[in-house]
This record gives C-alpha cells, sequence and structure tokens, in this order.
C-alpha cells in the first residue's frame, strides 16, 4: 500500500552537496598555491626597491630570494610524507598557517636580517601547504574526466601565476611600497584557512605507526638543501669554484646515501616502487628539463623586457598578461578534453613541440623590437605551457595511491624546484657570460644583454627538446586512466 512504502532513497541526497564540496576543496588548494606563486613573482618584482630601503648588499639581495628556495625546495619531500602520515589535511593548515603569519614578519621587517628569517619560514609554509595540495585532489578526483579537469585548474594557477604576480608586485610596489608584497597574504592566507576548515576532508594519516625513517628524513632535506644552495649560488662563484663544487659534492652524498637508505630501510621515506612507474619516474625527469628551460621564459623574458626595451615593473607585467590569458583558456578550456581523447602523453608532446617554438622565436629577438610583431605572438604560442603543464602533472600523479599521495605529490614538486634551481643556475650564468664576452668584444649594452639572452634561449630549446626525447621514449603509450571504484 502507499500509506506503507517506504521513504524516497536516501543516498542520491548527498551527490550534489559532494560535488560542491570538491569544487570548494579545489577552489581553496588553488587560491593557497596562487598566494605562494604571486609571492614568489611579486618579489623579484620588488627586489631593487628593497635594496634601497633596508641597504642590502648587491650579494645578500640574492637571498631574499635563495633563503625561499632552499626552505620550500629542501623540505618538499619530507613534508609530503609527514602528510600521508599525520593527515595531508593537517598539513596544509599548518603550511597555510605557518607562511601567512611569516609573511605579516616579512612586511614589517626593518633590517635584512630579519626579511630573510622570515622569507625562510614562508618556504617552510610553502613546502607544507604544497607538498601535500596535489595529494588531496586525486584523492578527491577518482574519476578520469574530473580529475583531469581538476589538474588543469590547479596547474593553470601556478603557470599564470607568475604573469599575474608581476603586474600586481609594480602596482602594489609602486603604489604603497614593498611591505605591502607581503602584507597581501594576510587576508588570502586567513581567507584559505576559513574555508579549508570546513571543505578540505579530514584524513587521519596512516599514523607514525606506520614509520617516519628519520634518518633518510634527514639525509634527503639535507642534500636537497645543499644542493639547491650551491646551484643558486653559482653565478657569484662560479662553476668551478670550492664554494659550488664542496656543497654540491656534499649534497650528492648525502643524496647517495637517501637512495642505499632507502632501498634497506624497514619503513622508507620514500618508497623505491613508487619511481617503478614509468609514468611517475619519467614525468619527474621531464619536469626537471622543462622547468628548467622554461626559466629562460618566465624570467629572461622580463629582464629583456626592463634591461633592452626600458619597460617600467608594471608594463613588463601587462606585457606578460598575454601569455597568462592564452594558457588559461588552453588549460582550463581544451587541456582536459584533449587528454581524455588522445591520453596525456600525446598531448605534453604536442606542448613541448609548441614550446620549442617559443624559445626557437626568441633566438632572433632584435634589440629595437616591436611588441606587437616581435612578442606577442611569442605569447600566444605559450598556450604550450597550457597543454604540457596540465598533462605532466597528470602523468606524475598517475601512480599514487592513497597511502602515497602526498608522498608523489611532494616528490613532484620536488624535482619542479630542482629544475627550476638548474634554470637559473645554468641558463643566467650562460647568459652573464655571454653578455660580458660581447661588451669586451665592444658591443653596445643593449647588443651584448640581446645576445647573452639569445644564447639561454637555445640552450633552453635544447633541453625541451630533450624532454621531448625522454617523454617520446619513457612514456611509450598514452596513459588513460581507468575511474577508480568509488568508496562507500
Amino acid at each position: 500500500m502507499s500509506a506503507t512504502a517506504p521513504t524516497a532513497p536516501t543516498v542520491p541526497a548527498p551527490a550534489s552537496p559532494s560535488s560542491r564540496s570538491r569544487r570548494l576543496a579545489l577552489g581553496v588548494i588553488a587560491t593557497g598555491l596562487l598566494m605562494t606563486v604571486l609571492d614568489g613573482s611579486i618579489v623579484t618584482v620588488a627586489l631593487p626597491t628593497i635594496q634601497n630601503d633596508l641597504g642590502f648588499t648587491p650579494a645578500g639581495l640574492s637571498w631574499v630570494v635563495n633563503a625561499y628556495l632552499i626552505a620550500f625546495g629542501g623540505l618538499l619531500l619530507l613534508c609530503g610524507r609527514l602528510g600521508d602520515l599525520l593527515g595531508r589535511r593537517r598539513m596544509f593548515l599548518a603550511g597555510t598557517a605557518v607562511f601567512t603569519a611569516a609573511s605579516v614578519l616579512a612586511g614589517t621587517a626593518g633590517s635584512p636580517a630579519l626579511l630573510i628569517t622570515a622569507r625562510f619560514l614562508q618556504g617552510v609554509g610553502s613546502a607544507m601547504a604544497a607538498a601535500v595540495g596535489l595529494g588531496i585532489l586525486v584523492t578527491l578526483f577518482t574519476e578520469s574526466r574530473e580529475r583531469s579537469r581538476a589538474i588543469a585548474v590547479f596547474s593553470f594557477t601556478g603557470a599564470a601565476g607568475a604573469s599575474i604576480g608581476q603586474v600586481l608586485g609594480g602596482v602594489l610596489t609602486d603604489a604603497l611600497g614593498w611591505h605591502w608584497i607581503f602584507f597581501i597574504n594576510l587576508p588570502i592566507g586567513l581567507a584559505v584557512l576559513l574555508v579549508a576548515v570546513r571543505a578540505l576532508p579530514a584524513d587521519r594519516g596512516s599514523g607514525n605507526a606506520a614509520g617516519a625513517d628519520a634518518i633518510g628524513a634527514l639525509l634527503v632535506t639535507g642534500g636537497v638543501m645543499l644542493g639547491i644552495y650551491s646551484v643558486v649560488e653559482v653565478e657569484s662563484y662560479g662553476w668551478l669554484s670550492a664554494h659550488t663544487l664542496g656543497p654540491g659534492a656534499l649534497a650528492l652524498a648525502l643524496l647517495a646515501a637517501f637512495v642505499v637508505r632507502q632501498a634497506t630501510a624497514a619503513a622508507p621515506l620514500l618508497p623505491l616502487r613508487i619511481l617503478r612507474s614509468r609514468s611517475v619516474a619519467g614525468a619527474n625527469l621531464v619536469q626537471v628539463l622543462m622547468v628548467a628551460a622554461l626559466f629562460s621564459f618566465q624570467i629572461l623574458v622580463a629582464l629583456y623586457l626592463r634591461r633592452v626595451l626600458g619597460y617600467g615593473a608594471t608594463a613588463t607585467g601587462l606585457a606578460m598578461l598575454p601569455a597568462a590569458a592564452v594558457i588559461g583558456a588552453v588549460s582550463l578550456g581544451v587541456s582536459a578534453r584533449l587528454s581524455a581523447r588522445f591520453g596525456d602523453r600525446n598531448v605534453l608532446l604536442l606542448g613541448l613541440v609548441l614550446l620549442m617554438g617559443v624559445l626557437g622565436l626568441l633566438t632572433r629577438l632584435p634589440v629595437h623590437a616591436h611588441y606587437a610583431t616581435d612578442l606577442l605572438p611569442v605569447m600566444f604560442l605559450a598556450a604550450g605551457f597550457g597543454l604540457a603543464l596540465p598533462a605532466l602533472t597528470a602523468l606524475g600523479m598517475s601512480g599514487a595511491g592513497e597511502e602515497d599521495a602526498g608522498l608523489t605529490s611532494g616528490l613532484f614538486n620536488t624535482t619542479q624546484q630542482i629544475g627550476m634551481a638548474m634554470g637559473v643556475a645554468v641558463l643566467s650564468t650562460l647568459a652573464a657570460s655571454r653578455t660580458d664576452t660581447l661588451l669586451a668584444a665592444g658591443g653596445s649594452r643593449a647588443e651584448a644583454l640581446t645576445g647573452g639572452y639569445h644564447l639561454a634561449f637555445a640552450v633552453g630549446a635544447g633541453l625541451l627538446a630533450a624532454a621531448f626525447l625522454v617523454a617520446l621514449a619513457v612514456l611509450r603509450r598514452p596513459d588513460r586512466a581507468t575511474p577508480a571504484t568509488p568508496s562507500a
């Protein structure tokens, strides 16, 4: 009888809120990433003003950037593993809180030492939050198409954030002073924390009983930190100096000891089985090469605009905005569909071809360039970023299980920082050396700078070609992720 019929099923009811909750979690994680990416590019624009205000020496000024890079890159792997053990939500919240508090300390800094300390703490907070961000996403979005879209949003945030930061940094520095490039993180950080408490799913982690491998943690953290330190100091001391070779050799020894430790430890920090996945290992190697090459686009193009064409800070940021717009349109509107149809590997290869075209065109930049004809086409070809980055991120996280998602995320972010440090050291050193040679030969400063940038762009194109070959050889077939079985 109808009077005794059971009530309507309650199972479908939570579907819509669950979907909204996942989207809200994606927004929170992407906003947290945007905050840290913006911070990096905003700082580079404001460095001259900071130097004049606080009395930094030229060598000391580089540590405003280096202190952050060393802490961030050195702690990513450890923080990713701790996220798996203690809970990724807890690690994300703690990292965001540390980064926000350190930003306030940086904004109030009245001396070089205090600012460098605050920047190191910002790097610690960024490592804690960024190391588990991707891990949270891949456990939230288990269906293949949904995951591709989420990763596209995440990748776009990182790629476009640098260009947005250059504009914002110029505006804030010119209008309010350099202190506000750090103070702006306070309202963003507080908003992220308030929403993240409710939006991110609670996870207990596997607990300390699963093993933390303290010895392995010390080895890899010390090795990566020393390695990044030796690389970022190359421009000041040279490749063959004791200042470079000593820390570099010690870093290699620590990392070799870490690998041996992981092969023998009962509960390794980085189980070597993760690297047996061709997609994961290949994607991380491709990322090192690609990110090193892309330094020449993200940084050296901005330097060319400022030092050769005479653009101001705000104008430089605005000149880079078309690239951010194209990257956003492709990564958010096209990349997920192409990956679903052709596979992440093929989309990655197409993106790398476009990026090789970007750097190839940049090797032909004239001293007296016209933006509309010489630079704007390059900005449109930056669509390759929007294809390559989401596909590469999906491949890098393809082997992540529930118990290792934070660690795999931390590994992927660590190789990104290693690639960035390599790009800074290799390409900036080559550009500076070529510039000095051309100046000694009697060329004008603008001609010498342009010649130095040409060499860096050409080497960057070679790195992208190497990344293409690795992807072609190691990632043999398009990866089509199968949807995971939904949990109860």
